[in-house]
Parts: structure tokens; C-alpha cells; sequence
């Protein structure tokens, strides 16, 4: 695939899954944390801030593809 093309399509993936996945863990936070603990709240966001590394990660990996051999 041409590396233009699959820059820009990496990087419409990481928007739209940061987004998604923002939505959601804000949404699940809202509606089962309320009366959690504030410690609860803390380890709640550290771990979904956290989480979506995994995904971009895996995505600039494929983006930035295999290096020609010299």
C-alpha cells in the first residue's frame, strides 16, 4: 500500500478510537462510578488513559510498515 494512503487511513483509526473509546469510558464512569471512592476514580481513569495506548500503538506500528533493507 502507498504510504501516503496508509498514513491518512492510520490516522482517521486513531481519531475515530480515541473518541469511541473516550466516549465510553466516560460514559461507564458516569453512569457505575458516581458513588465510587475518589482512590476508585483515580485508579478508574489512570487504567482507561492508559488502556488506549495499546491500540494506537498497534496502529503506528502498521503505518510505519517494514523498513527496505539497504
Amino acid at each position: 500500500m502507498v504510504p501516503g494512503i496508509k498514513s491518512f487511513i492510520g490516522t482517521i483509526l486513531i481519531i475515530v478510537i480515541v473518541i469511541a473509546y473516550a466516549l465510553l469510558a466516560t460514559t461507564f464512569a458516569s453512569l457505575l462510578l458516581g458513588t465510587a471512592p475518589w482512590w476508585v476514580h483515580l485508579l478508574y481513569f489512570f487504567l482507561t488513559g492508559l488502556l488506549w495506548i495499546l491500540p494506537a500503538m498497534l496502529i503506528i506500528k502498521w503505518m510505519a510498515g517494514s523498513k527496505p533493507r539497504s
